[in-house]
């Protein structure tokens, strides 16, 4: 079957599930594993209150990445997965269908190019020869490509190390990549730890806007009862994302203070520079999705170049906009 009809037909599967049930609830205790990143999900469901409004058994096994996530959904130990810009892209170019179900993004990126003391990056052009952490499948590939270009240079101008997320503080700490790709907060810790900086140059805040997918196995939005878990999720996930935007300082004491044991000072610099989530329906997230496979393309990361439209499905985009 064609992957774009594929996607068409398992659309409809997931509007049939969820057409003449979408007043009931998953069976009270449906399972649903969900993976997630940094914590970020359970936190945002705990800190929101949501997590209590779901009637779902959600396990949130937590990642480093989305290489790793990509190993586990196609072995079929999960459901859902939250993960960055890359990887349905390089899913769906590994021949590997895993339709994206809701999207969320923020204008500035979350992503930031991170160096070493002493390693005299003013500006992108500056990353001629550099040793940049590169982790294939992440979404800190996109967006250092982009870096790349906005610098004038491409992936050939460059030493790459090829790293897990995991190891990439390590990395800099041991001086082992001049530059690496960080999310908060590990962009604030190694400040203070080895004064390590973002590289100054006015276009790094530019680069490409941090967006984030949930995407799914196929098998399980045609699974009545795990479609209305994922209903579920979704809805109270895009709720407690916009609590965050609006108890902006209560979700950075509980996520950046508490839990992650970063001090006021550094959580107000972390909030300072973060931009509200937005979630969007599968058409608003489409033209952005399509750049990003452009850029991949570009940079011969990516085999073939394809249509974004058919990575989406709308089963999910009404929720979306009744809950955002």
């Amino acid at each position: 079957m064609k992957r774009r009809h594929f996607l068409t037909g398992l659309s409809a599967l997931g509007m049939a599930a969820l057409g003449s049930r979408a007043a009931m609830a998953a069976p009270s205790g449906t399972r649903l594993i969900v993976a997630d990143q940094n914590e970020f999900l359970r936190q945002l469901l705990e800190a929101s209150g949501e997590r209590k409004s779901l009637d779902v058994a959600l396990e949130l096994p937590n990642f480093a990445g989305g290489p790793a996530i990509f190993e586990a959904i196609r072995a079929g130990a999960l459901d859902v997965a939250y993960v960055g810009d890359t990887p349905p892209i390089q899913a769906r170019a590994a021949g590997v269908k895993l339709p994206i179900i809701a999207t969320f993004t923020r204008e500035l990126s979350q992503y930031r190019l991170v160096q070493r003391a002493g390693a005299g990056v003013e500006k992108l052009s500056d990353l001629r020869g550099k040793r940049l952490s590169y982790v294939e499948g992440s979404g800190r590939q996109v967006f250092l490509i982009d870096a790349l270009k906005r610098g004038g240079l491409t992936l050939a101008d460059v030493q790459l190390v090829n790293l897990r997320v995991a190891d990439l503080n390590d990395a800099l700490r041991a001086k082992a990549v001049d530059v690496a790709v960080l999310l908060e907060p590990h962009v604030t810790r190694l400040a203070k730890q080895i004064g390590a900086t973002t590289v100054p140059d006015p276009e790094e805040r530019k680069l490409l806007p941090s967006t984030s997918y949930l995407y799914a196995r196929p098998e399980v939005l045609a699974d009545a009862q795990k479609s209305q878990a994922i209903a579920a999720f979704i809805a109270a996930f895009v709720r407690a994302g916009t609590w965050s935007n609006a108890h902006e300082e209560e979700w950075g004491r509980f996520y950046f203070t508490q839990f992650q044991r970063i001090d006021a000072a550094g959580t107000a610099a972390i909030l300072a520079g973060q931009s509200p989530l937005k979630f969007q329906t599968a058409a608003e997230a489409i033209p952005h999705h399509q750049k990003l496979i452009d850029i991949l393309y570009e940079a011969k990361a990516v085999p073939q170049r394809f249509d974004a439209a058919g990575s989406f499905v709308s089963t999910y985009d009404k929720l979306i906009v009744a809950n955002r």
